[in-house]
């Protein structure tokens, strides 16, 4: 057969306890460290988890939280083309022992082909028969929860119609509004519940389900706030030169060059300043053209992307995050980005965009400042108001912590999402 097959963990704390089987785009994700949190403490909650990842990570180091998860993962056959002998043995075999429930899926699975046109299609379908004819078998797993409403679901959602198990799945941000609407529509009818991060994201998800009968549960990421020092009494201001920092993937819904474009008008208003940015994208290239193009090259230094710690170190020297989220050409676009709960929790007073979920988290004028996105003039002048009016910026920096203490606090907020997990028996 062409290709090996993907390695599997043992599971060594096997018992007779129900088992959720999380399915994943990618597993660790250095992206996704809210991902992460969250499996290690619904594993702290008593839930036992097996984790089956589409991809392999793409990066070499990962968080510190993944090295506490405890549960096994497996690697779905992630090519269609170099694991296809694989993927249609397993499928063959399980079209033998359960012919009606892989009908019923191959039903689902060329209604949807012939919907969108897309070959990802059928290697969904194809790794859902894998998952369930290699991994499920004694694995204990009794429900299926997706994380990203595309194609994690996509599996999940087949895996569920071969395996007879019930499913769930975490809708985000990208996957909900780049997908098509009767394809998400059908996802979430099919599951048993649906979670999502925001209110923004809820209402959305009800209306393309025209109110069906699936429960929409908003609970927020949140973060782990003994990740995050508590001195917002003695956080000062280091500048001028002020430092100011982004922490972002570089793509168009991340606002960056609206971003740019008012660091420069800082400049030309005599404003001292040096700026951060932490992150890597498909964008990277168009970014940093602009910033050597608006001579902004003294002034700024890209990292990469750079492991959470890190991050922190950062986020303890600046004087202003700023970040400028917009809706990109394709309906691509954040939800709440977890970057500014965290520095809300650190002192950090944040400059954002009135985009999506975001006026959910920061309260403009109160717990940060809010400006229209691709406005740059109007976020340098924001921006300016927070380094310099300092009244303003100590009583934005206690409101917006209290404001992650009362409402963003994941210990509380995994308590909801067990809550939905326990009810489903687990």
């Amino acid at each position: 057969m062409t290709g090996a097959m993907p390695k599997q963990k043992t599971d060594i704390n096997a018992t007779d306890k129900p088992v959720l089987g999380m399915i994943l785009k990618g597993y660790p994700r250095i992206s996704e460290t809210f991902i992460s949190n969250e499996i290690h403490q619904l594993e702290q909650k008593g839930v036992r988890l097996r984790l089956f990842s589409m991809r392999r990570p793409r990066e070499r180091f990962t968080h510190e939280s993944v090295k506490k998860i405890q549960a096994p993962v497996d690697y779905l056959p992630h090519s269609l083309l170099l694991y296809f002998p694989i993927l249609l043995y397993h499928n063959l075999l399980l079209f033998v022992k359960r012919p009606g429930n892989f009908k019923r899926a191959a039903k689902i699975a060329l209604r949807r082909l012939l919907r969108n046109r897309r070959i990802a299609t059928i290697k969904h379908l194809l790794q859902a028969g894998y998952l369930a004819h290699q991994l499920l078998p004694q694995s204990g797993v009794a429900h299926l929860h997706a994380h990203f409403a595309h194609s994690p679901t996509s599996v999940a959602m087949f895996a569920s119609q071969l395996a007879d198990l019930p499913f769930s799945f975490t809708a985000h941000a990208k996957d909900i509004y780049t997908s098509d609407s009767e394809q998400l529509r059908e996802k979430v009818e099919r599951a048993e519940f649906v979670v999502t991060c925001t209110e923004y994201n809820k209402r959305f998800l009800l209306e393309t389900a025209h109110g069906g009968g699936t429960p929409v549960h908003r609970i927020y990421h949140g973060i782990d706030l003994q990740l995050f020092s508590n001195d917002i009494e003695s956080r000062k201001k280091n500048g001028p030169p002020f430092t100011i920092v982004t922490v972002a993937r570089i793509t168009p819904k991340k606002g960056l060059a609206t971003v740019y474009k008012a660091l420069r008008l800082l400049c030309d208003q005599g404003v001292a300043l040096r700026h951060i940015l932490i992150g890597d994208g498909e964008d990277r290239g168009k970014i940093l053209k602009l910033i050597n193009e608006l001579g902004l090259n003294d002034v700024t230094q890209w990292l990469g992307t750079q492991p959470h710690e890190v991050v922190l170190e950062h986020y303890r020297k600046a004087d202003l995050f700023v970040l400028g989220c917009e809706i990109a050409k394709n309906g691509d676009r954040d939800g709440i980005p977890n970057v500014l709960m965290e520095c809300m929790a650190m002192g950090v007073p944040v400059v954002a965009t009135h985009v999506s979920a975001i006026p959910e988290l920061v309260v403009d004028g109160k717990t940060g400042l809010l400006v229209p996105p691709g406005e740059p003039e109007k976020m340098a002048r924001a921006m300016d108001r927070l380094l310099t009016d300092d009244d303003m910026r100590i009583q934005i920096i206690a409101a917006a912590r209290k404001r992650i203490i009362e409402q963003f606090d994941n210990r509380t907020l995994i308590e909801d999402l067990a809550g939905h997990f326990r009810a489903a028996g687990l």
